[in-house]
């Protein structure tokens, strides 16, 4: 029988979710899906003072924004203390491990030895040996890991091939602290390997940790899980992505109006592709996904492809389905409380017949709510710049003579405008186009907006003469 594939996302709540934990969480969400396994979350909460309840939520938060539900109920690594400090104490009677019973002082002087001679700072395994009656009194010792002295500890990494790490490098390292606390190292491992974790997928800003959990898979007698370290997401200047790029936490991406199916879709493929598919759905990828496939490269963060993704997912969607979008974003977005308090069930009939036009012009959720300001605005509209140009003189004169040839249409409906302007504009041996500017100016305040037709339709017969008149004084 084929052993279940577990993995996990183990993110520590010092913070919000960064943009790399989401796509870290991503992978290991599809690979679990595509082998048909499950994956858990673990809350790395040990750092009890940096740890934080609005860091827990806003992770919980993240991931369920972007789709990528965990299986079972997260586990929080500090309520597993009292197990971590039962391994290091069997790692100790079985001789594995050993209580250092070093102060400071000393180790500060290794460090200090260390750096004179142009060495790493490493522990020079001075109690490894020592029997404990030699123990200095009022010390509280550590528990320290003996890792191999000679030789190399090696990972086939699935995605950086096989590394070898030099055991003069890898220290004695502590893994239960003098106050009782188990260090990172050994919470990771021994949670690992209770939650049945066959597969470790994360950043390889990790893969130096790899090599040291290794040691202490091998102390244990534990079987050591496949390990597949991804590079990291940098910035489009090559350098590591951060703060300066832009937003890093996935609340901020959410703030900025992307949809949860397009950043899954394009943090997809930094690090993974299959073949030239850009444009994937969940259940595409979740048949394609394989780590194997996870390049060793650092994928570089594009924005202007994230914004053209999430137009093309946009403009995917139909009108009740958009709509229904931007009202469970509107919590989130800046302008978001200011239009939910403007949309009355009248605006929201409008709004709906808008969409069509205006997904086609958006790329975010706050593109269509600046798009959709035309139909929220007050009179006397407020002008842009540009929608001031196309109001001088010529521009008031053809609304003048327009506003009356408008006032006569009967059914006030997309193919009847249309035929009336046309035949304006005919009459006065004028372009279209002439005449749609200083409408449009009129109509929403800007120079852009949907097709005039379609606004005139949008906005009714008495608004839309109304804004009109406001422009030629009538």
């Amino acid at each position: 029988m084929t052993e279940q594939v577990v993995t996990r996302f183990a993110p520590s709540p010092t913070g919000f979710l960064h943009i790399g934990g989401a796509r870290t969480a991503l992978f290991n969400w599809l690979y679990a899906r595509h082998a048909g396994g499950r994956m858990l979350l673990r809350i790395e909460d040990t750092d009890r003072e940096r740890s934080t309840d609005a860091a827990i939520a806003a992770i919980l938060d993240g991931l369920d924004w972007l789709g990528l539900k965990w299986d079972g109920e997260p586990i929080y690594q500090f309520a597993r203390a009292a197990r971590h400090r039962e391994v290091a104490e069997e790692l100790v009677a079985r001789g594995m491990a050993y209580r250092a019973y070093e102060t400071p002082a000393e180790l500060n002087q290794m460090r200090a030895i260390a750096q004179a001679e142009g060495r790493f700072a490493r522990y020079d395994g001075r109690w490894r040996d020592r029997d404990p009656s030699e123990a200095p009194a009022g010390v509280a010792p550590t528990i320290r890991i003996k890792s191999p002295l000679d030789g190399d500890t090696v990972i086939e990494d699935r995605v950086q091939g096989r590394v070898a790490f030099p055991n003069k490098d890898l220290d004695d390292f502590v893994i239960l602290r003098s106050d009782g606390t188990p260090t990172y190292m050994l919470a990771v491992v021994v949670d690992d390997h209770d939650m049945g974790v066959t597969h470790i997928i994360r950043g390889d800003d990790h893969l130096t940790n790899g090599g040291r959990q290794k040691i202490l898979y091998d102390a244990m007698n534990w079987r050591l899980p496949v390990m597949a370290h991804v590079p990291l997401i940098h910035g489009p200047d090559g350098a590591k992505l951060s703060k300066r790029h832009g937003a890093l936490g996935v609340d901020a991406y959410r703030a900025m109006g992307y949809l949860p199916e397009a950043l899954r879709n394009y943090l997809a493929r930094l690090s993974w592709s299959h073949g030239d598919d850009e444009i994937m759905s969940t259940e595409q990828m979740i048949a394609w996904f394989d780590i194997d496939d996870i390049g060793r490269s650092a994928a570089r963060f594009d924005f202007q492809k994230l914004e053209s993704l999430n137009g093309h997912y946009l403009r995917a969607k139909d009108a009740p389905d958009l709509l229904a979008t931007l009202e469970a974003a509107l919590p989130y977005l800046p302008e978001g409380e200011a239009f939910a308090n403007s949309l009355t069930e009248a605006k929201r009939v409008q709004l709906l017949a808008a969409l069509p036009q205006l997904k086609d012009r958006a790329k975010t959720l706050n593109d269509l709510i600046a798009g959709a300001a035309f139909i929220f605005a007050e009179r006397p509209l407020p002008m842009e710049d540009a929608a001031k140009a196309l109001l001088g003189d010529e521009g008031r004169g053809i609304l003048k003579d327009a506003h009356p040839a408008l006032g006569s249409v009967a059914d006030w409906d997309h193919m009847n405008l249309e035929a009336a302007l046309k035949d304006f504009a005919a009459g006065r041996g004028l372009k279209l186009g002439k005449v749609a500017q200083p409408l449009r100016a009129a109509l929403t305040g800007k120079a852009t907006s949907p097709g005039i037709f379609d606004v005139l339709a949008i906005l009714g017969r008495d608004e839309s003469l109304a804004r009109i008149a406001d422009q030629i004084g009538a």
